[in-house]
């Protein structure tokens, strides 16, 4: 059995942040076990995405497929059922009058961890590990350090047990995260990054660009479009 203190559980949705992080606590820890979660997303085609970045990883990097664990899907349909939000729906997506982006879902991030803590919990997990991030991110009440910071104490309170919540990207902006996963794993890791995850809030992988799949016009595509051109050199910060 391998030691709690070396154990963690990744949010994992298939997509390019969520991806790295998985690389990242496989780089760190000896035993990953991964989470995901259905909410009814009208990008749901990264839960199909899935399957193939952890195959890819498993077969690419053996020293990092000894190591990861079971997979255990999460379905959240009443987080969408209750959140009428462009994100969960088909809704043109735009900003609303309190400042914020109407793809924000409520509480998402609050559940998600919340219910990680509950598998990691009976799995024998301490570390739990999402990709939130405070520096490219849409203005999300529920990415911002200091809510998860105090979800954390929330979760150890509540659950008489000592998670500690990681956010690897928490200050990095998107070209910092590609380069983050450059070295983690080189241009292998780069490539799956871009073939096989999904970020496109749309859905749409018919299109396939240098930066990955999707539409290419949407908020996700657009950062990840221009934090991939930082990395590669073309757009100077």
């Amino acid at each position: 059995m391998v030691d709690r203190e070396r154990s963690a559980l990744v949010l994992f949705s298939g997509g390019q942040d969520s991806t790295t992080c998985l690389a990242w606590a496989l780089a760190r820890f000896d035993r990953v076990e991964t989470v995901s979660f259905d909410y009814g997303q009208r990008h749901r085609v990264e839960l199909i995405c899935r399957d193939a970045v952890l195959n890819a990883i498993r077969s690419t990097f053996p020293e990092w497929s000894a190591k990861l664990g079971p997979d255990h899907p999460v379905d959240l349909g009443v987080l969408g059922a209750i959140s009428e939000t462009a994100l969960t729906s088909a809704g043109a997506i735009a900003m609303t009058e309190r400042g914020l982006p109407n793809t924000f879902v409520p509480g998402r991030n609050l559940l998600f961890f919340t219910l990680a803590a509950a598998i990691a919990y009976r799995r024998g997990h301490k570390h739990l590990v999402g990709g939130m991030c405070e520096t490219d991110y849409s203005g999300y009440p529920d990415c911002r350090d200091d809510a998860l910071k105090a979800l954390q104490v929330c979760l150890n309170l509540g659950m008489d047990e000592r998670f500690v919540l990681h956010t690897p990207l928490m200050w990095l902006n998107k070209a910092a995260t590609w380069q983050l996963a450059s070295d983690l794993a080189g241009e292998a890791l780069v490539a799956i990054v871009r073939k096989e995850t999904h970020t496109c809030y749309e859905g749409d992988r018919s299109i396939y660009h240098e930066w990955g799949h999707g539409c290419g016009s949407c908020p996700a595509c657009v950062l990840r479009r221009t934090g991939h051109d930082r990395f590669v050199g073309r757009v100077a910060e």
